[in-house]
């Protein structure tokens, strides 16, 4: 056993899943599968032996369904979780449920179906597994410097960089939120902050397709303000939160004085889609000084590059701070950059953004 790669437990009742997932994991060179199990029971008895770094779940096992054993784990012996699961449209209430008993990160199982879909999912599911391990839950830190990634793609496959730097001071304010592991929570908690008619809100967080309209349908029904899954040509205006659907890059457009998005595919970007590098600079484009730009929890650097784009346009920018950070990884790396103006904890920020 190596003692400095994420050692993981892969619960799923399908061998054919568990072969996948193993080989995929494996395959990153900084994780290892210390074992396999196709429903809780055998899982549990796997985890009293040896207590692994990362659980990676299934939701419709045998025996016990994985948001028992979710609940169960994080109750009586605090685990980084990763649900792996086939979404369907019910299934995302199921995943809104996990985030809620505490899993790190919910993804989709990979696609085999063409070479290029398999990538993405690989990509994917390697990202959540060593995000949840450097979650604040885990038992040991995994230093961000060990862990080699492949070639990214930058905002440029999506944004050519040539964008207006100086726009009418009399067009409405424009909120940009970012957030990848812990952002739903964190952007609840944003959201919370924010006055019913607060300047429009448009938001990239990393996470699966259909799971993005069930939690903004869940925010929805919970604040206040006209939140939605942003549809392409969805206006943005004052009281209305826009999420960026799942597997689509989500730009800000403008036309006059009236802002509007723009829903498209295209490559990963900082290895995501939506990208929130790609949202900052369309932000930084269309709206300079009447942004505010906020980067919250998250492993990795994307939405680092596009804040400072949006700070170089005078955009006021926020990043989330270390102590109320899941995974204090894109607002640490805008702060490298020195693309924030503010550092602060997540209950503050709405409050700095009624100061502006």
């Amino acid at each position: 056993m190596d003692m400095n790669k994420i050692r993981v437990l892969i619960v799923d009742d399908s061998a054919v899943v568990r072969q996948s997932l193993a080989g995929i994991l494996e395959s990153s060179g900084i994780i290892e599968v210390m074992g396999t199990a196709a429903d809780p029971f055998i899982a549990a008895k796997k985890i009293s032996k040896e207590v692994p770094d990362v659980i990676t779940l299934d939701v419709d096992m045998p025996r016990m369904d994985g948001l028992t054993f979710l609940k169960r784990i994080m109750s009586q012996h605090p685990i980084p979780v990763v649900m792996i699961s086939s979404l369907t449209h019910e299934g995302s209430i199921e995943a809104l449920k996990a985030m809620d008993y505490g899993a790190i990160e919910i993804i989709s199982k990979p696609n085999l179906v063409t070479r290029d879909f398999f990538e993405e999912a690989r990509i994917q599911i390697i990202d959540a597994v060593k995000a949840a391990a450097m979650s604040k839950l885990t038992r040991r830190k995994i230093n961000p410097a060990a862990i080699s990634v492949p070639e990214k793609h930058s905002a440029d496959a999506i944004i050519p960089t040539n964008y207006q730097k100086s726009i009418s001071p009399h067009t409405d304010r424009i909120i940009a939120v970012g957030a990848s592991t812990g952002g739903t929570e964190a952007i609840k908690t944003f959201l919370e902050g924010l006055p019913e008619n607060s300047p429009g809100v448009v938001i990239v967080q990393h996470m699966p397709e259909i799971f993005t309209k069930a939690y903004a349908n869940r925010l929805n029904g919970i604040l206040p303000h006209d939140i939605k899954e942003a549809e392409n040509g969805d206006i943005v205006t004052r009281g209305r939160v826009l999420i960026a659907p799942g597997n689509q890059h989500m730009l800000l457009k403008r036309r006059g004085k009236e802002y509007s998005v723009e829903v498209k595919g295209g490559p990963l970007v900082n290895r995501h889609r939506p990208s929130v590098d790609v949202l900052f600079r369309s932000v930084a484009r269309a709206a300079g000084n009447n942004a505010i730009g906020v980067l919250l929890t998250g492993m990795g650097d994307d939405g680092a590059a596009g804040l400072l784009e949006m700070k170089e346009t005078k955009a006021k920018t926020i990043v989330q701070d270390e102590a109320t950070c899941v995974v204090f990884g894109m607002p640490k790396e805008a702060i490298k950059l020195g693309a924030a103006d503010h550092i602060l904890p997540i209950h503050m920020i709405a409050r700095e953004i009624g100061n502006y």
